[in-house]
């Protein structure tokens, strides 16, 4: 018998992408490798057969994305500081570990209660309970002074606009001059949601809608790049499959919720002289 889980309704939405990594990892061309991932599948007591359809490998995609927003940051800044906001049951840390990165991944207590089963603290990586629309982790994440990169994968667009904007706003005036990454769903992304078969086996729902990233700039932000599926990194894209890496280019232009979905690079602003 596996590992009995409780999660709150958006919290429960981190199996899909585990998940999808886990199915990745079982193929012979994966994008991701993440065993790990497929080790707490079947660790976990939970019926994930009921995820189906194409979300689950667009999870791989867009772990991938992220992992070379945080590669390139690494390669700037070797020492630096990495947060992942709302991690779930990422394996991110162990697929990016360059040896000398400081690594927080921070989510609410349910979930980090569930992760702290399968994972350990070490003396680069700490595990924190806590919000990302919260304040009460600033100063631990800030401590060494270094190069900060935040990230925040498939979280945000779980909550309402005005929140999501005021939690912007306070990490971009409290991490100045950081790297920050985060994916946004346009209008068609958010009207299908009753259509993706994943959506179907569970209740929650993504309720924030941006068509357009560069309109978060006054927020403190500035967009450095913004990728969809038919865009990835070309380091990225090589790591995909054939039929991935040629019919996302098609599908963006057929499917409008594809296109809208994107997965964008900011940079926080200055500190003010």
């Amino acid at each position: 018998m596996g590992e009995s889980i409780t999660l709150g309704e958006v919290q429960e939405t981190l199996l899909i992408p585990l998940y999808g990594r886990a199915l990745d990892a079982r193929k012979r061309r994966s994008m991701l490798s993440d065993t790990k991932a497929a080790e707490l599948v079947e660790a976990i007591d939970y019926d994930f057969a009921k995820f189906r359809g194409p979300s689950l490998s667009g999870s791989a995609m867009r772990a991938s994305i992220f992992d070379g927003y945080v590669r390139s940051f690494l390669a700037d800044h070797p020492d630096g500081t990495v947060v992942d906001l709302g991690c779930g049951l990422s394996t991110r840390f162990q697929r990016v570990d360059n040896g000398r990165v400081r690594w927080f991944d921070l989510d609410v207590p349910d979930t980090m209660e569930l992760r702290k089963r399968f994972f350990d603290d070490g003396e680069r990586y700490t595990m924190i309970t806590g919000s990302i629309h919260e304040t009460d982790w600033f100063d631990r994440v800030r401590e060494r002074g270094a190069p900060v990169f935040l990230l925040s994968e498939a979280v945000l667009l779980y909550f309402p606009a005005e929140q999501v904007h005021a939690t912007l706003a306070r990490l971009a005036s409290s991490f100045p001059s950081a790297g920050l990454a985060f994916d946004t769903g346009g209008r068609s992304m958010m009207n299908s949601q009753d259509r993706n078969p994943v959506f179907k086996a569970l209740p929650a729902r993504m309720q924030w809608t941006c068509d357009e990233p560069r309109s978060l700039e006054p927020l403190g932000l500035t967009l450095l790049e913004s990728r969809t599926f038919g865009s990835p990194q070309a380091d990225v894209a090589r790591s995909w499959p054939v039929r991935f890496r040629f019919g996302m280019k098609a599908v963006r232009y057929l499917v409008p919720p594809v296109a809208g979905y994107r997965i964008n690079l900011f940079e926080t602003a200055a500190p003010a002289s």
